[in-house]
C-alpha cells in the first residue's frame, strides 16, 4: 500500500467542506501534515490535474479541486446512468431468452464486464462483475474494439500481445483487423469458443446522445442451447440495444 498515494488523495477530502479554496497553511492545519512534506502532495496533485493552484500574491496561493476530478465525475456518472438504464431492459432480455447478459465497457486496453444478468439454468457460463479481458477475445470486447476511435484502435492494436485460450482465440494482427472490419459491416459481433469451449457470444452496440457506443450488450450461453435459436437471440438483443441506447438519447432513427 502507497502511504503518499492515500495521504495525498485524503487531501481533496477537505475541499468537500464549507470552503472552495484554502492555503497551504489552512491544509497544513486540517492535516497535521509538516508544510514541505504537505507541499510535495500539493504539487503531486496540481501536477496531475486533481488541484488547481491560484497564486495572486507571493503569500497568497491558494488551491482549489483541478478540472480532473470533473472529467472522472463524469465519466462515473454516465457509466452509473447506463447502468441504471440498461439493468431493466437486461433482465426482460434474459427472460426472454434465459441465458446470460452482460453489459461491457472499455477502461483503457480492456473490456470490463460492468453488470450481469443470469439465466436460470443449471449449467452456465463463469462471468461476474468486474471481470477484464484483452480487447481480442470474445464477442463484446471485440465489438469495443471494432468502433473505437480509429487513432486510439491504432495505438491499441500496436501494443497488443495475444495468448491463445482455446483453438478458436484470434492470435495475430491480420485476422484482428478482418474480423474489426466484418464487425463494423454487419453491425454487431460473434464469437465460437474464443474464451471458453464449446460457447457462443453475440454482441451489439449501445450508443449514447453523442453517437457513439459506450458499451456492447453480450448474451453469452453454451452452444447446446445457442445455436438453434441464434438468429432469435440476435434479433432480441438488437433490439435491446437499441433500447437502451435510445434511452441514453441516442436520435431515434437508431
Amino acid at each position: 500500500m502507497n502511504e503518499s498515494v492515500i495521504k495525498a488523495l485524503n487531501l481533496l477530502d477537505f475541499f468537500l467542506e464549507e470552503k472552495k479554496e484554502l492555503t497551504l497553511s489552512e491544509i497544513a492545519k486540517k492535516s497535521n501534515l509538516s508544510k514541505p512534506t504537505l507541499f510535495r502532495l500539493l504539487s503531486s496533485l496540481e501536477v496531475t490535474g486533481f488541484l488547481t493552484k491560484t497564486k495572486n500574491t507571493q503569500q497568497d496561493v491558494r488551491y482549489r479541486l483541478g478540472i480532473k476530478l470533473l472529467e472522472l465525475g463524469n465519466m462515473v456518472s454516465e457509466q452509473l446512468e447506463l447502468r441504471t438504464v440498461a439493468l431493466p431492459l437486461m433482465r426482460k432480455l434474459c427472460t426472454d431468452i434465459n441465458e446470460a447478459v452482460h453489459l461491457v465497457i472499455l477502461d483503457g486496453d480492456n473490456a470490463v464486464y460492468i453488470e450481469k444478468v443470469e439465466s436460470n439454468h443449471a449449467v452456465r457460463l463463469y462471468t461476474r462483475v468486474g471481470k477484464r479481458s484483452e480487447l481480442y477475445i470474445g464477442s463484446g470486447p471485440k465489438l469495443l474494439l471494432a468502433y473505437m476511435p480509429e487513432a486510439l484502435q491504432k495505438a491499441v492494436l500496436e501494443k497488443m500481445k495475444f495468448t491463445k485460450l482455446t483453438p478458436n482465440t484470434i492470435e495475430n494482427k491480420e485476422t484482428l483487423y478482418n474480423e474489426i472490419n466484418n464487425i463494423k459491416k454487419q453491425g454487431y459481433s460473434i464469437s465460437f469458443s474464443e474464451q471458453d469451449q464449446e460457447t457462443i457470444g453475440i454482441s451489439y452496440p449501445i450508443k449514447d446522445y453523442t453517437q457513439n457506443v459506450v458499451a456492447a450488450l453480450t448474451i453469452s450461453g453454451p452452444n447446446s442451447r445457442m445455436q438453434e435459436i441464434i438468429e432469435e437471440i440476435s434479433k432480441k438483443t438488437k433490439e435491446a440495444a437499441r433500447s437502451i441506447s435510445l434511452q441514453l438519447g441516442y436520435p431515434e432513427k437508431y
